[in-house]
């Protein structure tokens, strides 16, 4: 059997166990709660894995891989920046997240938001959702169309066709299950990614001869390549340390992976997550590093004019691996998007449904009526998303661009200072997640992103001083304020 027609026949069961799951957890979902929550039921291993693997989309397996190939042993600050996010949301946000959302009868981040600084007028819960689907409307489209790409490199389907069926089962299985298949999903998509990217750096090392002997080579090649500061010096040092170290700072801030926490079944199972999550970022971050550095070595054809270092994961996987096995390799490429755009589907429909329809006209409030509602609003939503990437519109990327630095700025520092401080109030969190949105896409828009510092870095700062601040002033001059 032609080495192609076996990936196919993996990716096609891969993908038929997507759906699968998401019927099983269909038969499951009877209440609002279980499909925006599973029921807050997951496990430890389901809740640590489902919520890393759904922050990591295909940029990890590409992405920081290419960076590491181009950037050398410098880009492996991305780790320590990642893996201090992963610490802060296991260890500080998710025990207090996990416990206000169970005492507010919260399903969504804006739920948590108004039961922490109460909503008159609607006026957080609407500036919330206002800023979720501007970041996520751009963000869903351009992970459909890295789904449609890596289907068609994958199994060789043209690109429109490899949106719509990508598409279509990410739609069926969220739709069929809500958080449950969303959760399941992932879980077992990232149980692939870590598996890949444990197992292709082994060989990639061993290929180059040995950690030792990739970094004798690649200081051969390149003495800045086996710099911790690629070379770097002065401000633009700083500026390239603190930009990689700060992608750290958007983790508390993602809907799409601190719900994961919201739905844990026990503060037991959040403790065991703690220890799970953490180990698999170590596992995918540095080996996705290591990687990068090893398939330097190994195939140098790509840092030439017309290659693409992005693409050393499939190809090394094709060249190096029996087919079967370069299937499941490449499989994990699909399961870094795919993970992340489930994810972020539900959180845009349970935008829509449970916040807007829900939350601020008071429609669908029984229980039947909302997970239809839910449904309905993943089905419309998935299919704009698709529409809009099957014209494969450039400027879907640009939204990206500010997409995780807008709500990590917008969030993350109002749902920490509201969960550990009495400081904050309405308007104080309010005028702060505009900040945070509001400066991140100022400081893109600007260039300052690419002349000075990672606009995330002063947005999130910001975004928290003037939280506090609106709120001292509003505090401050309530009847009976010191």
């Amino acid at each position: 059997m032609p080495a192609d027609t076996q990936i196919l026949i993996v990716v096609c069961v891969y993908l038929a166990l997507l759906l699968g799951l998401g019927a099983l957890a269909g038969r499951r979902t009877r209440s609002a709660e279980d499909f925006f929550l599973a029921n807050r039921s997951l496990g430890a291993w389901v809740t640590a894995i489902s919520s890393t693997a759904s922050s990591e989309s295909g940029w990890v397996v590409l992405g920081a891989v290419g960076m590491a190939y181009v950037d050398g042993v410098a880009a492996l600050w991305l780790a320590p920046g990642c893996l201090m996010g992963y610490w802060v949301n296991l260890y500080v946000l998710a025990p207090r997240l996990r416990k206000v959302a169970a005492d507010k009868g919260a399903l969504t981040l804006p739920d948590c938001l108004v039961g922490l600084f109460g909503d008159r007028g609607h006026l957080l819960r609407g500036a919330a959702c206002l800023v979720m689907l501007c970041c996520l409307a751009g963000y869903l489209a351009a992970q459909m169309t890295a789904t449609g790409k890596a289907l068609q490199g994958v199994t060789g389907l043209d690109y429109g066709s490899g949106v719509w069926v990508g598409g279509a089962v990410i739609v069926v299985y969220t739709l069929l299950g809500g958080f449950r298949a969303v959760a399941w999903t992932d879980f077992v998509q990232g149980l692939i990614m870590v598996f890949a990217l444990v197992l292709m750096p082994i060989l990639a090392l061993a290929a180059a001869g040995g950690y030792g002997a990739t970094l004798d080579g690649l200081a051969r090649l390149d003495p800045n390549l086996v710099s911790l500061g690629a070379g770097k010096s002065g401000f633009a040092l700083f500026g390239f340390l603190v930009g990689l170290l700060g992608i750290g700072l958007g983790y508390p801030g993602q809907p799409h992976v601190i719900t994961r926490y919201m739905a844990a079944a026990s503060d037991q199972k959040i403790r065991q997550t703690q220890v799970i999550g953490m180990v698999w970022g170590v596992l995918v971050f540095y080996g996705a590093g290591l990687l990068g550095l090893a398939g330097r070595l190994v195939m140098p054809e790509l840092g030439q004019p017309g290659g693409d270092p992005e693409q050393l994961f499939p190809l090394l996987a094709r060249q190096s691996l029996p087919p079967l096995l370069a299937g499941l390799m490449l499989a994990a490429v699909l399961s870094a998007i795919m993970s992340t755009v489930s994810s972020q589907l539900l959180v845009a429909a349970s935008t829509v449904s449970r916040d807007i329809l829900e939350g601020v006209f008071r429609l669908n409030r029984t229980g039947k009526a909302s997970v239809l509602a839910g449904r309905l609003a993943v089905l419309v939503l998935g299919i704009l998303a698709m529409l809009v990437a099957s014209q494969d519109v450039r400027l879907v990327f640009w939204f990206v661009l500010f997409a995780w630095s807008g709500l990590g700025a917008a969030f993350g520092p109002v749902l920490l200072l509201g969960l550990f401080t009495r400081r904050l109030e309405r308007v104080g969190a309010v005028a702060g997640m505009l900040t945070g949105f509001g400066v991140t896409i100022a400081w893109k828009a600007t260039g300052l992103s690419d002349a000075v510092i990672y606009e995330l870095v002063p947005a999130f700062f910001l975004a928290g001083l003037v939280a506090l601040g609106v709120s001292a002033v509003r505090l401050r001059g309530r009847p009976g304020a010191a």
